[in-house]
């Protein structure tokens, strides 16, 4: 019987992290290092990227980077052949990139859609394909962790955000979770999503700066806002040996929200 300990330990696995080089993704990658994975971070940034992987090995986390855009289909090709190369194999992605765009619907910009959709959706498609078929199916174990939003979850109230996109985008997030996991189940792949509310970061700058915390929380009933140790320990889960049985869920992060 395996030790409740040892079925967190990730020595030896390997992980993908898109969005990694701040906030959230950054936060991810930190706590697969912890638990002895071995992470390469991407984004869009070289600077941002460099600078989050000397933070990680200054903490004793094998990180590594690749700077590319995860909405482009040579990107990804490339991103993936880097990362086989590097790491022989993928054990756990993490699809982590996202952008948003406020504005009202009537006012809503065609490019504004687009560029949204081509980097929540179709770049978690694109590498979740690739990753899939070039490493994760051909060996018979992976994990996938999409990192959705309560904004996929719910619609925003009157007087609120007017982020159309984003929260279309992270709706076809929670779904695709679902159907991959239904999909690629049987064939020793696990896909799960994270849910998070509002945590500091660029992202949500201007939500903070227009509506204040307090007005975002809403009845949420913890009442603040997610920090930097809040979604370690879900990941570890989703991604370890401990959630092996755990597939097709979407986990609400969001000190209970979406609960309310």
């Amino acid at each position: 019987m395996t030790s409740t300990r040892d079925l967190f330990e990730l020595g030896g696995k390997t992980a993908i992290v898109t969005g990694g080089s701040r906030g959230l993704g950054l936060q991810i990658a930190q706590a697969l290092g912890d638990y002895g994975c071995r992470v390469l971070l991407t984004a869009r940034k070289a600077n941002e990227l460099q600078s989050a992987v000397a933070q990680l090995q200054a903490q004793g986390i094998d990180a590594d980077w690749v700077a590319a855009d995860a909405s482009q289909p040579d990107a990804v090709t490339g991103l993936v052949d880097i990362a086989i190369e590097r790491m022989g194999h993928v054990d756990i992605l993490v699809n982590n990139a996202g952008a948003s765009w406020g504005a009202p619907v009537e006012d809503y910009p065609l490019e504004a859609w687009d560029k949204v959709f081509a980097l929540n959706v179709r770049g978690m498609f694109l590498l979740s394909q690739q990753v899939g078929r070039r490493s994760m199916l051909p060996r018979g174990s992976g994990r996938i962790i999409n990192i959705a939003s309560i904004a996929g979850l719910r619609g925003n109230p009157p007087g609120a955000m007017t982020t159309i996109a984003y929260n279309a985008a992270k709706g076809a997030v929670v779904n695709f979770t679902r159907a991959l996991a239904g999909e690629w189940g049987g064939r020793g792949i696990n896909v799960n999503a994270l849910a998070p509310g509002f945590f500091p970061s660029k992202m949500s700058a201007g939500l903070m700066a227009a509506f204040g915390e307090e007005a975002l929380m809403g009845n949420a009933p913890r009442r603040v806002l997610g920090d930097d140790d809040d979604l370690k320990g879900a990941v570890v889960l989703l991604a370890s040996a401990a959630g092996k049985h755990i597939t097709g869920q979407v986990l609400a992060i969001d000190g209970g929200y979406t609960a309310v």
